[in-house]
């Protein structure tokens, strides 16, 4: 049996969050996506506690999906606290965001993330961009063993 990817996505924004989950669909991959809504939201995911504690709740993610502009906590506080922590830091971030700002790329990248890709403007591109992940995170690299 083909283990179950989880991605864990995190945006504010539950169109963005819907659009995601079609395009997976769309593409033929199955997936386990989570989403959470902020980065204290996914902090909290991560480190099992809060609405989270319960056991089974929340499963450790293969791939985390992270948005730059969020309430509470950002993207890129997310990730530097993501990325300080010995057990977070090997779970690989994608930056999936609107932002084509230099600055923001050359920032996220010294935090630490994996990749970082701007939104596609189209629903096919979104599905291509699903796809294309899809292979490459789970198709190609070998992923650190879930804890």
């Amino acid at each position: 049996m083909a283990k179950l990817f989880v991605i864990l996505m995190a945006d504010d924004d539950p169109d963005d969050c819907l659009l995601v989950r079609e395009a997976i669909a769309e593409s033929g991959r199955v997936y386990d996506l989570r989403i959470v809504r902020d980065g204290e939201e996914l902090l909290d995911y991560l480190s099992r506690r809060g609405n989270y504690a319960e056991a089974g709740k929340a499963p450790r993610p293969d791939l985390i999906l992270l948005d730059m502009k969020m309430p509470k906590k950002d993207g890129r506080e997310a990730l530097r606290d993501l990325k300080a922590d010995a057990h977070l830091k090997k779970i690989p971030v994608v930056v999936l965001t609107t932002s084509t700002d230099k600055e923001d790329i050359e920032y996220m990248y010294r935090l630490g993330v994996n990749s970082y890709v701007t939104k596609p403007v189209t629903f096919r591109g979104l599905v291509d961009l699903m796809d294309t992940l899809g292979k490459y995170w789970f198709d190609m690299v070998e992923l650190p063993h879930r804890e």
